[in-house]
């Protein structure tokens, strides 16, 4: 019975890492999806990522609420391809919340054709909604 109730929890565990994993990766791949849309010069794709929902946060100086807010935002300080630049990102930590809820840090840069090159980082909360993972908040620096 003991080896019985050892082996439950193993497969129990193993089932857990493995759903770990498989989400990680689908944040991972959103990242990606995020970066090469960015750098195809498409920020509606680009938004596709997040929330669209007048709840969606991103913090930036001042904060905003909404995707159609954060998509004109982004809109007005890019305004083309060459002020888009290339962007990449450098994913520090994803980290498990709970079944729903995923915790992002990162860190991003743009490669511009005029030299300025700026970066920084990012805190990213994501919520699986419709078995689908996407930022609901999302503060960057």
């Amino acid at each position: 019975m003991k080896n019985l109730i050892i082996i439950i929890l193993l497969l129990g565990s193993v089932n857990i890492c493995f759903s770990q994993d498989k989400d990680s990766i689908a944040i991972r791949n959103v990242m990606n999806e995020q970066m090469i849309a960015w750098n195809n010069g498409n920020i509606e794709a680009f938004m596709q990522t997040y929330w669209k929902s007048d709840s969606l946060l991103f913090v930036s100086n001042p904060p905003l609420y909404g995707w159609q807010s954060t998509l004109e935002r982004y809109k007005k300080a890019y305004p083309d391809t060459i002020a888009m630049g290339k962007l990449s990102f450098d994913l520090l930590q994803i980290k498990r919340l709970s079944p729903e809820y995923y915790f992002v840090l990162g860190k991003w840069g743009l490669k511009v054709s005029t030299g300025k090159n700026p970066g920084g980082y990012f805190t990213l909360l994501f919520r699986k909604i419709n078995r689908q993972w996407v930022i609901i908040a999302d503060h960057t620096s």
